[in-house]
């Protein structure tokens, strides 16, 4: 009895051993806690020489953006993740220079046409691109949720390179009041006098971001605006925008205008995808932070608010509204060494940035960029094994570039000339249109957990709008980047464009956490407390509503560029 005990311990042991020492079992996603639904973001990959499908972490060159799968109409696409722009638009079949794509277009025949046209433009005055057809609603469905008849976009003419990539079209994250559509939209239910309405019925285009949208609502206020009451137009206007947000905002926007989310917000982490694998898995939460990531944890920055946006209610006087994923910098720094503000815009104009999931480059003023690039070596050029790091303090703390993003080999087969993803855009004027200087695309958001908090949508004063920022890039990130560049040379002979790493069939359950204690794979928890977690106004709510709720992979697309 005793030798079949010693034999039965022995084998418990072995077994016990064996399971610790195996790989953990892959994690199932879409994964929906108590408050929230956490999606990984996978890529499907459009090489040169033929497609490859996997999640993030696949070595490709064209690693510049990320999207995920959503159903219009009952078509499934893939659409563009942007937080850079607020517009929802899929490609429709009646788009003539989209037929050689292969994504499956939206069938306008099934389109409820709202009656207006809109033309969509994006980039800046050296990029600028379009995306023009008609507005009309449908049900949308996306990340578990199920959106009933959302305003969007059939579009039948654009440039931009969307299609290439293998995706049918754009999902914007942003503000209601950026959002073309609803601008539309609104303007032709707040003054029906005004029947068929022009795109620039409810914009203003200025000089800097010469096409980037602007709203102004002031034009709706005249002799002509219906009173509903005794009180002042502007009063009524604001009433009627806020109103207006649940049932024709934005999709997010309207999620959150409805309490659909049990905190306003979502989280967006990106993995690396050239040079080297990264450390996080790409993720996608709704309603809020990932597990284990606390929001004491994140440094939280303000959204700028742009005074006379939208007029601030008169129980409210002082009340200023975001307009997009804008947050302030206290100053940017390469290697160590701050680079200079620019010249090329008021020394007034607080220096501010737009967080940009569709943006694949980092953009900034010329002069500024100029500098940088003189800073690198001759032509803005330097050996690809040689780390560089572009940090940007924000809210006190700093938050480098991984230098693994920050390079990009210029010529295949040579690491002897990489380039800066840097490049310049337009300075902004105090005053004019948006004010920030810098737009911080994939290449930074690659090295952070990125927490978008819309706060509260009526009275940004008792809950503010506001980026939370949690750095994962390593502190040893300058050798991986040289340990990447010796293994491209010795398996492709110097091509990091070849260099491909398998990818994973789904996301790996993390024993710990990874880099800079980010989960790889966030187990289910309850509510998150303190700042930046469930909100003032929000804790109480319901996860996410029954009525929203249906199912979604998400996927991450490669993109060369929108503009």
């Amino acid at each position: 009895m005793t030798a079949q005990l010693a034999l039965l311990f022995s084998t418990l042991f072995c077994f016990l051993l064996s399971a610790a020492a195996s790989p953990v079992a892959p994690q199932q996603y879409p994964r929906r806690t108590e408050n929230g639904l956490h999606l990984p973001l996978t890529r499907r990959v459009e090489r040169r020489a033929g497609g490859l499908t996997g999640a993030i972490g696949l070595g490709d060159f064209v690693d510049v953006t990320y999207s995920f799968l959503a159903t219009i109409g009952g078509v499934e696409t893939p659409l563009v993740l942007d937080t850079g722009s607020s517009d929802l638009w899929i490609a429709s079949d009646a788009c003539k220079d989209c037929a050689a794509s292969s994504v499956p277009l939206f069938p306008q025949a099934s389109f409820s046409p709202a009656g207006m046209d809109v033309r969509l433009l994006y980039g800046d005055s050296l990029t600028g691109t379009h995306a023009a057809g008609l507005i009309g609603t449908d049900d949308v469905s996306f990340a578990g949720l199920t959106i009933p008849k959302q305003y969007f976009a059939a579009i039948n003419d654009t440039d931009t390179n969307v299609l290439a990539t293998g995706c049918a079209g754009i999902f914007g994250l942003g503000f209601a009041l950026n959002s073309v559509i609803w601008n539309q939209v609104f303007a032709a239910t707040f003054n029906p006098s005004t029947s068929s309405p022009s795109p620039r019925a409810a914009r203003r285009l200025v000089p800097n971001y010469a096409t980037r949208f602007f709203p102004n609502l002031s034009n709706l206020l005249s002799p002509s605006s219906p009173k509903r009451d005794s009180t002042p137009d502007t009063a009524v206007l604001t009433r009627a925008v806020l109103a207006s947000y649940a049932a024709e905002g934005p999709a997010l926007t309207r999620m959150v205008a409805t309490a659909a989310l049990a905190a306003p917000m979502f989280v967006i982490t990106l993995q690396r995808n050239t040079l080297d694998v990264g450390g996080n898995a790409g993720v996608l939460s709704l309603g809020e932070l990932p597990a284990g990531v606390q929001a004491s944890a994140l440094t939280w920055a303000p959204v700028r608010g742009y005074p006379g946006a939208l007029q601030a209610p008169a129980d409210s006087p002082n009340e200023m509204y975001p307009i997009a994923w804008e947050l302030f910098v206290d100053d940017v720094f390469l290697d160590g060494a701050r680079l200079p503000r620019s010249n090329l815009s008021s020394s007034a104009i607080a220096l501010s940035a737009l967080v940009d999931t569709g943006n694949s480059l980092l953009r900034g003023p010329a002069d500024v960029v100029a500098v940088l690039n003189a800073r690198l070596g001759a032509g803005g050029t330097f050996p690809c094994a040689t780390p560089h790091t572009l940090a940007f303090s924000i809210g006190g703390t700093l938050f480098p570039v991984d230098p693994r993003d920050f390079a990009a080999q210029q010529v295949e087969g040579s690491l002897d000339e990489c380039v800066a993803n840097v490049v310049e855009t337009d300075a902004p004027v105090e005053g004019q249109g948006y004010q920030y200087s810098w737009s911080l695309g994939d290449p930074f958001l690659k090295g952070v957990l990125a927490a978008f908090h819309y706060g509260n949508i009526t009275y940004p004063s008792v809950d503010p709008p506001r980026i939370g920022l949690l750095s994962t890039v390593p502190a040893d990130a300058g050798t991986l980047l040289q340990s990447a560049i010796a293994d491209a040379v010795k398996s492709n002979g110097g091509d990091v464009f070849s260099a491909t790493t398998p990818a994973p069939t789904g996301v790996p359950v993390a024993p710990g956490s990874g880099t800079s204690g980010v989960p790889l794979a966030p187990p289910p928890v309850g509510k998150i407390g303190g700042d930046g977690g469930s909100g003032n106004s929000n804790a109480a709510r319901p996860a996410i509503r029954a009525s929203w709720v249906v199912v979604l992979v998400g996927a991450a697309v490669g993109l060369v560029g929108l503009v």
